[in-house]
């Protein structure tokens, strides 16, 4: 699968995985798939009362990601394992430069996928949870015109509550695609070179939806 299109069906997935409607519910003990159900309440109520969101205003997104979704997200973990070994290796000014490359990366191609939502629906499969479990892999489909679209999670259970760290998006994980490309990066320009591909790739973006 092309990387582009990958990266715009695995992020207007998301989106549509956190647009389900369910009751509004708050503890840090809340259930995995609960806990996607309610953010997707919160979501899909913004978006609906913001025009400037549906047209893909950058600003208003990334207020609406910061304050919605970003939170259940382990978006550290998320990025240490897009970049894999070398993480180890950056310091805290580029693990901080990857974090926010990445994380505009990901918001900017939200942009355009909240607003193409429209009567889509998640199907969130039944999940087993144990009192013991502390990683989970979270199942669901996206339903709407067309076939059904494969949508997993894998979260952890952290003091504060259950975050992802990963999307399965028909098939294909999100960090598993964003590592190898990263890692290409990184064999040829080291560490430093990735965040400069980062801030160009996020600049080409901007001047796309400009």
């Amino acid at each position: 699968m092309n990387r582009r299109i990958f990266g715009r069906l695995a992020a207007a997935s998301l989106s549509l995985a956190l647009l389900a409607a369910a009751p509004f519910v708050r503890a840090a003990d809340e259930a995995p798939d609960a806990l996607i159900q309610r953010v997707s309440a919160e979501v899909l109520t913004e978006i609906k009362s913001d025009k400037a969101i549906q047209a893909g205003d950058m600003r208003k997104v990334l207020t609406l990601v910061d304050g919605k979704v970003m939170p259940h997200v382990n978006f550290t973990r998320m990025t240490a394992s897009v970049v894999g070994p070398s993480w180890r290796r950056a310091t805290p000014e580029q693990k901080k430069q990857l974090q926010d490359g990445f994380k505009t990366l990901l918001i900017r191609t939200y942009s355009g996928a909240l607003a193409q939502v429209n009567d889509q629906k998640l199907n969130v499969k039944p999940l087993r949870l144990a009192p013991e479990d502390t990683e989970i892999l979270l199942r669901s489909e996206v339903l709407g015109r067309g076939e059904p679209v494969q949508l997993d999670y894998r979260m952890e259970k952290t003091p504060t509550g259950w975050k992802i760290y990963d999307i399965n998006v028909m098939g294909i994980w999100m960090v598993a695609t964003y590592r190898e490309q990263f890692g290409q990066e990184i064999n040829a320009k080291g560490i430093d070179g990735l965040i400069a591909a980062l801030v160009q790739r996020n600049k080409a973006n901007a001047g796309q939806k400009s």
